[in-house]
């Protein structure tokens, strides 16, 4: 069964809507540049009534340590995802210390970066592949609503745990299931009618269009 992430959500009526279609993680984003950003005790609220199945996913980018700290003891995330330019050894480091699951997104521009991705190999529970940030002044680390050639992971030998992200919604996500074998997939600006607006019904049809993507 393929796990889906709905990421970038910030209320309480859109966080119920991906539980009922069936998410098994729920993604909330801490870094302020972001039209999804959440203030901490804003994300603690979103997740305080999931269901033990949905983990919460706090988001965060080249957090220091005072702010990595304040997010877990806060929000109590099940995982923290890394979306920035953290080291291997940073995150390594903040996995033992505090026993929080721990991924890492890696924008893919080539074969070489799935290469390179190797050396998280050990220091994290999963990598997730995404599209690489646009090269423009200021763009935001994800959450653009691009993607990437899934043909590169095809025949990609994958060391640990992995998703897909980047550019997914209801329409290419049965495809991109296909065509990659993603154990896990994350969408975001996809399901919005407006940046850091979701859309309840577009939720609801890519959890639907993931859950049976292969059974066709």
């Amino acid at each position: 069964m393929t796990l889906i992430k709905i990421c970038g959500l910030s209320t309480p009526e859109t966080v119920a809507a991906a539980v009922e279609a069936g998410a098994s993680h729920v993604g909330f984003v801490h870094f302020e540049p972001s039209p999804r950003h959440v203030e901490l005790k804003q994300a603690a609220s979103l997740r305080r009534d999931l269901p033990a199945s949905v983990k919460a996913v706090l988001l965060l980018v080249n957090a220091d340590i005072e702010t990595t700290a304040r997010a877990i003891e806060v929000a109590k995330p099940d995982v923290i995802q890394f979306h920035g330019s953290e080291t291997p050894e940073w995150i390594a480091l903040v996995r033992e210390k505090t026993g929080v699951e721990a991924w890492r997104a890696i924008g893919v521009r080539s074969a070489e970066t799935l290469a390179n991705s190797a050396r998280y190999a050990g220091s994290v529970d999963r990598l997730l592949f995404d599209a690489p940030p646009p090269e423009a002044a200021g763009a935001l680390p994800g959450g653009n609503g691009v993607g990437f050639d899934w043909r590169l992971l095809a025949s990609h030998d994958h060391a640990t745990e992995w998703g897909l992200a980047g550019g997914l919604n209801p329409d290419n996500v049965a495809q991109a299931i296909r065509a990659t074998g993603a154990p896990l997939v994350d969408a975001s600006s996809g399901l919005e009618s407006a940046p850091g607006v979701k859309d309840v019904d577009r939720i609801a049809a890519f959890c639907h269009a993931a859950r049976s993507a292969r059974e066709t």
